[in-house]
């Protein structure tokens, strides 16, 4: 599902509320160093039409025209939303569309937050870093404890180390969500002791202020992945919750 604007929405979040959308991608294709088999947005290979990346000013324009329309019609907003068609960390004017982000939120719904939904790749490089410290919800995705077992699942493009992303993680000290998709796939089942074993140590490691689990909620690229049920995904985070780290489940 290609965004093709540079803000969009708002629309229902099951995790966010009303969520205006905000893709620093391009409009018509998908940049990611992820490919991951359950994304909405398709494979890297079918989002290649379009590489024009969305600077600093035109977000401005977009962003501040959208926030003028909701307001003088009344419209909530809980959350300024950055996802879009792949990883918005990949812009490189990420760091100074955050802080125009901020502005406006300010100016226009100063009670809404702003999240950032994020595979965490580049958390750890000190430009990106700086920028989602200021942001009220930096959503920073884990959805496997191994190299290999994140090659199954997400198919990194390029070099990518699960310990890497763990020392970036802890550059946080806990001011952020980590996000993890739940799903069975012909190789890979979150509920696995290789999966959850693993992944439980990290969480309990990092202790993040919160922990997103989900499931599949739509088409994906890969055939024959199955969904979690939210009972499944509560029972399997009951470690998580017995020592103190809350937990939300969307199914």
């Amino acid at each position: 599902m290609m965004r093709e604007e540079i803000v969009f929405g708002p629309i229902h979040s099951r995790r966010l509320g009303s969520s205006l959308g905000i893709n620093l991608l391009p409009e018509k294709g998908k940049i990611c160093n992820f490919d991951c088999i359950y994304c909405e947005c398709g494979w890297n290979k079918d989002g290649r039409g379009d590489t024009k990346l969305p600077d600093a000013e035109h977000l401005r324009s977009s962003l501040e025209k959208k926030l003028k329309e909701c307001s003088s019609k009344g419209i909530g907003i809980d959350s300024i939303t950055f996802s879009g068609d792949g990883e918005p960390t990949l812009n490189p004017d990420f760091p100074e569309i955050i802080d125009i982000t901020l502005e406006l939120r300010d100016r226009y719904y100063p009670a809404a937050k702003v999240s950032v939904l994020s595979n965490a790749t580049r958390a750890g490089r000190p430009e990106i870093f700086k920028a989602l410290r200021k942001v009220d919800n930096p959503i920073l995705k884990l959805d496997a404890p191994t190299d290999e077992l994140v090659k199954k699942i997400n198919q990194p493009q390029g070099e990518y180390h699960v310990a890497d992303v763990v020392e970036s993680l802890r550059l946080f000290k806990g001011e952020f969500t980590l996000q993890t998709m739940f799903l069975r796939s012909k190789d890979f089942d979150s509920s696995s002791p290789e999966v959850l074993d693993g992944w439980l140590e990290i969480v309990k490691d990092l202790r993040p202020r919160e922990v997103m689990v989900y499931t599949l909620d739509r088409a994906t690229p890969a055939e024959g992945l199955e969904k979690f049920t939210v009972e499944e995904m509560e029972e399997l985070t009951k470690p998580l919750r017995e020592c103190g780290i809350k937990v939300q489940v969307r199914g």
